[in-house]
């Protein structure tokens, strides 16, 4: 139970559910026109804080810096939309559709409101003769959500390359030496006529093709932020009181 002490402290504060899910901030205490303790605070609820929900206080606690109902988020956000007269009153209809909304026994609520013994029908909170003039301001919010994705994929393709290098062979080349002095000697040892075979082996160079798998570079991906203007455009709606029978400094007309 909330007492009138600590509606301040409830104002402009979070209202969270059950589970600690925040609903949206609290705006407007509402109180028991007989008992006069506080019996609804409307909640503004929505991305930019546009709508606004009631929801009872009755078994709502006060938690460090916020206030927590019994209430699950979705069924707060959800509730009846329901009009407050000039006056800053719930009427009898729009009452009984919250408590029909939230579960509560009507009929249980009336019985007692009649009594005098519980809550009564018809909540305020303002009880002096002036009259509030509101207008809805527009806030303007950012959300993160997701834009694209980026990848890196790393494949394989073949290219074909030309190299050009020199490659050496070996060739037959007959070298006849005519017989004189110098190498008569090494002529003239063995048989005088026979038949004879000599082998030379020859070597030649290939061009032989080896890949060799070479780091080449490091490629990774990040991000950066980066900040432009957006311009956003909506509507509000603003309140406007006329006098009637006073002039612009709110004096009585004469009557001609």
């Amino acid at each position: 139970m909330i007492t009138r002490e600590q509606i301040p402290t409830v104002l402009d504060h979070p209202v969270h559910d059950a589970r600690g899910d925040k609903i949206g901030d609290a705006r407007h205490v509402f109180f028991d026109d007989i008992t006069g303790e506080p019996e609804w605070v409307s909640v503004r609820t929505g991305l930019f804080g546009t709508s606004e929900s009631f929801v009872p206080i009755h078994d709502a606690a006060l938690v460090e810096d916020h206030l927590e109902v019994p209430y699950a988020k979705d069924k707060v956000k959800d509730a009846p939309h329901v009009d407050i007269d000039a006056g800053g009153h719930l009427s009898e209809q729009e009452e009984e559709r919250l408590y029909q909304y939230y579960g509560i026994n009507w009929d249980a609520v009336w019985q007692d409101a009649q009594s005098g013994t519980g809550q009564t029908l018809g909540t305020t909170g303002t009880t002096d003769d002036a009259m509030t003039r509101s207008e809805e301001e527009m806030h303007v919010g950012v959300e993160r959500r997701e834009a694209g994705r980026a990848r890196l994929r790393k494949y394989v393709v073949t290219e074909e390359q030309q190299y050009t290098v020199p490659v050496r062979h070996e060739e037959v080349r007959v070298e006849r030496e005519p017989i004189s002095d110098t190498n008569r000697d090494r002529a003239m040892t063995g048989p005088d006529i026979t038949e004879a075979e000599h082998d030379v082996t020859l070597y030649e160079e290939q061009a032989v093709v080896e890949t060799r798998a070479v780091p080449k570079e490091r490629v990774r991906l990040t991000t950066e932020e980066v900040t432009e203007e957006e311009t956003v455009t909506g509507e509000v709606r603003k309140e406007r009181i006329e006098t009637e029978g006073t002039d612009e400094q709110g004096d009585q007309r004469r009557r001609r």
